[in-house]
Parts: C-alpha cells; sequence; structure tokens
C-alpha cells in the first residue's frame, strides 16, 4: 500500500517508518525540511519524501493521488506555551485539505487518553484535533496513548534524569496523580495492527501497558530496575511554574514542555478497556519491561530516535538553511589548524564529539558554560547527543545544532543554540592536504556582543587549541 507518514523525522515517526518498508509498503514521507531528515542514504532510497509545513497555506498537487492510508503524527506541544492548540488545529485542518485531492480511506492518529471529566490544554487539544480530523473524507482510527517509555521519549529521559540524578528528591503533589504508561515497542504494534484493519474504522481505541502506576511509583520502579534506591518526599503545594522550573533545571527538558508536561501531570490518565491488544492480539509489557528493553537500545547504541533533536527543542523553528552558509563579514574567528596523518581515524573524533564523549579538552568548562546557559533560559548540555557516532543535520549536539554532516566532504558545521548576544559557528574541515581546520565564528549583536567574544578569548586560546590537538590525535 501507499502510505503518508506525516511526522516523519518525529520520536514515533522515525521508529514506524522501518517497520512501513519491512512490512513492502511504499511509503511518502512528509516532512517540513528535507534537509534535516535524519535517516540514511539506504533509507531514503526506498522512500518518497515531499516537504510540507501543514501550518503553511494548502499547496495543490504536492501529495501522490494514490495515497490509501496516512499516518497522522504531528503535534505542537513543545513549540509553544500559548497557543499550540491553536497550531495542531490549524494543522489538523490543512491535513484534511491536502488528503481531500487523493484516494485515501483510512488516517490513522495517534492522541491522548482522555476520560478524565477535566481535560489539560494538552489533552483538549489532542480531542478537538480528533474532532476536525473526523470530518475529512476518510475512516479514522484514533490510538489513545498515556505516557510513552522508550529509549529517547521524553517521559523515559525525564524519569531517568531525575532517578540518576537526584536520589532523593522533593517533588509536587502531582506525583501521586494515577497513570498508564506503555512501551513504545507496543504503539508501534498498535499502530501496524490497525493498518487497514477495516474492524478499527471509524473508531477511537485506547492503548496502554498492564500497569497503572503514580508518578512516584514510577520513579521507585525505575530505581528498582537501575539496582538503586530513592526517596521520594511529596509536599502540597508548589505552583506550576515552580514545578515547570523544577523540571527544566533538573532534567534536559526544554521550559516550554516543561509546563504544559506540569499541566498534563495534574490530570489522570487510565485507559478504559484494552479492547484494541484483544482484537490485535497483543500483549503489552509492563512498565519495568519497557524500561529494561530502553536500556538494552541504550546500551547496544541502538536509540532510533530522541525528543531532543526535534527542532522545538532549541532556537529553530523551521529550516536550517540560513545557517548554513557561515558569514564573512561582521565576524569575530578563532581559527585554528593541524596537520594530521590519519584522516579516517580523525574524522571518526570528529563524529564522536559532545554527549558522553565530551569536547576534547576542558569539558569542565563546557559543563559550566552549559549550566550557565541553563540559569538564564538556554538548553544547557544536558540534551547530549542521540548516536554516539552517527551524526545527521538536524540533529541536537549538546548546545548545538548540526547543520552539516557530509563525511565525503570531510566537513562538520555546528550552530549555536546557547543564549548568546549573537550568533556563533563551530566547523571542523579536513582539507585536500591533511590539513585540520577548526574554526569557530561569531556574529556579535551590538557592543554586547563584541564584548562578550573578547572576554572569553583567554578561555578560547586554551580551549579551542586543546580541542583540535586532541582531535587530531591517530
Amino acid at each position: 500500500m501507499k502510505i503518508l507518514l506525516t511526522g516523519a523525522n518525529g520520536y514515533i515517526g522515525m521508529r514506524l517508518l522501518p517497520q512501513l518498508i519491512a512490512d513492502g509498503h511504499h511509503v511518502v514521507c512528509a516532512v517540513r525540511d528535507s534537509d534535516r531528515f535524519s535517516i540514511d542514504e539506504e533509507t531514503k532510497a526506498q522512500i518518497e519524501i515531499v516537504e510540507i509545513d501543514f501550518l503553511e497555506e494548502v499547496k495543490p498537487d504536492v501529495l501522490p493521488k494514490d495515497i490509501e492510508i496516512a499516518y497522522f503524527l504531528i503535534h505542537s506541544m513543545s513549540s509553544s506555551t500559548k497557543n499550540f492548540d491553536e497550531k495542531e488545529a490549524a494543522t489538523a485542518k490543512n491535513f484534511n485539505s491536502y488528503l481531500a485531492s487523493t484516494n485515501i480511506r483510512q488516517v490513522i492518529y495517534l492522541s491522548g487518553i482522555v476520560n478524565d471529566k477535566k481535560l489539560s490544554k494538552h489533552l483538549s487539544s489532542r480531542k478537538n484535533v480528533e474532532d476536525i480530523l473526523s470530518k475529512g473524507k476518510f475512516s479514522l482510527t484514533v490510538l489513545r496513548a498515556g505516557i510513552i517509555v522508550g529509549s529517547g521519549s521524553s517521559s523515559f529521559e525525564i524519569i531517568r534524569d531525575l532517578c540518576e540524578k537526584l536520589p532523593i528528591m522533593i517533588t509536587p503533589k502531582w506525583v501521586l496523580t494515577k497513570t498508564h504508561p506503555i512501551a513504545i515497542r507496543d504503539v508501534i504494534s498498535f499502530l501496524i495492527g490497525v493498518l487497514g484493519n477495516e474492524k478499527t474504522f471509524d473508531d477511537s481505541f485506547d492503548i496502554s501497558g498492564p500497569n497503572v502506576l503514580t508518578y512516584k511509583e514510577m520513579l521507585h520502579q525505575y530505581a528498582e530496575v537501575r539496582g538503586f534506591k530513592n526517596w521520594v518526599f511529596t509536599v502540597p503545594v508548589m505552583t506550576p511554574k515552580l514545578s515547570s522550573y523544577w523540571l527544566y533545571f533538573v532534567t534536559s527538558t526544554s521550559y516550554k514542555l516543561a509546563l504544559n508536561l506540569v499541566d498534563s501531570m495534574k490530570i489522570e490518565v487510565i485507559a478504559r478497556d484494552d479492547k484494541l491488544a484483544k482484537l490485535l492480539k497483543i500483549n503489552t509489557h509492563s512498565y519495568k519491561e519497557a524500561i529494561e528493553m530502553a536500556f538494552k537500545k541504550i546500551e547496544q547504541n541502538l536509540v532510533v530516535s530522541s525528543w531532543k533533536d526535534s527542532m522545538v527543542s532549541g532556537r529553530f523553528n523551521k529550516s536550517l538553511e540560513k545557517y548554513i552558509q557561515v558569514p564573512k563579514y561582521g565576524v569575530l574567528k578563532d581559527e585554528q589548524t593541524l596537520k594530521i596523518e590519519d584522516p579516517k581515524k580523525v574524522m571518526e573524533n570528529i563524529w564522536k564529539i559532545g554527549g558522553d564523549h565530551g569536547w576534547y579538552y576542558g569539558n569542565s568548562l563546557w559543563k559550566i558554560r552549559g549550566f550557565l546557559d541553563k540559569l538564564i533560559g538556554g538548553v544547557g548540555l544536558r540534551r547530549g547527543r542521540t548516536h554516539p557516532d552517527k551524526i545527521y543535520p538536524g540533529d541536537s549536539l549538546d548546545f548545538w545544532r548540526v547543520l552539516l554532516a557530509d563525511k565525503k566532504k570531510k566537513r562538520l558545521l555546528l550552530f549555536a543554540e546557547m543564549k548568546l548576544p549573537g550568533e556563533a559557528w563551530l566547523e571542523f574541515k579536513i582539507d585536500k592536504d591533511n590539513i585540520l581546520h577548526q574554526t569557530a565564528t561569531f556574529r556579535p549583536r551590538g557592543l554586547k556582543g563584541r564584548l562578550y567574544w573578547y572576554s572569553l578569548i583567554p578561555f578560547h586560546y586554551f580551549i579551542f587549541g586543546g580541542m583540535i590537538r586532541n582531535i587530531g590525535k591517530s
């Protein structure tokens, strides 16, 4: 079947795509920016890619007419604390308009569990999107999930940060709210199971794992799986704003996402039944099993996707294109060069930069800079990187964003997403004479930007000099 996959570069879409290809489907991936579609060339050769921003005016003749089934995996919760619901509604309406000229039979929408009488803004928006999609000229299948647990998921990474960094926690009372987690592996099984299944047309289903847990119990069970003990104490009063700041400073989440998550965490999210699991004969995994499976993927370096690579986790709104051309005029630079003996080994070193591997020199100073960035509302260093030795355009890399990663041209270009009085690029390139070029470029914003750069020159001397020497080692 020909299938449209929206949100193809997102956390769920990146997990679903390989399964659809393996099952022999022709997949059309809808992405906003094809330059940051984080897949290898072999996968790209097996799919069709179309560029669509569902928030913009509908353009005719963009989608193939013979699309039969579509997955709607788009949301805007991470991008705004105020009007994400308006964005999601506009996206759903435009999605319907795009599909009106195709042979679409079924749309599969991954939503959230909406059984509580009082819904958060996030869940109300998901329900509203359901209502909009139901007006389309196709059969709608809605899968309503609670917290999704898997390597790279925002829920898993937040729980991981909290438990690994804080053995003793003073928490808001929302940690006593009950929820119904589900393993990412089971979510993919359900998404595949309803594909073209007429028994699921024009219906909605709650999907969940077997355990109903409070957030506090989830924190404790995570610690049990990891082999340590933690203590969680709740306080009766902590405003949503304070709770959001608490999550923001302790974990790798953005403040916008933290605020929206806290709003949702006050609402019980419990599935009504497991009728779809029975229909599709899916045996779901427990919460502890989901944690264990996540760590197996991490230990084997098989993390397929991470919420941290989302553009809304940083400063970018849409395209990388405007930043790829590093400016030459009105900028300040630190340029380092080094003759190298083994370009292949040095390329491997460059491709491992950041994350757990660090920055080759002055890692404690990088961490301090990341902490200071967090204090003023930046992304900090906690995003890390998704893969230990693979980099794709659009990936997050600590407080940088990958603009260009080309091993054939031996070039890596990063753009700073930290809070700065200007714009900053960091480039690594090996030329035909086996000279490694490392260039930090800064375009200051007024006098403040220039003072910032000149105040850091002593640090640049040691950090950038030490970094190129260590990267250049064979």
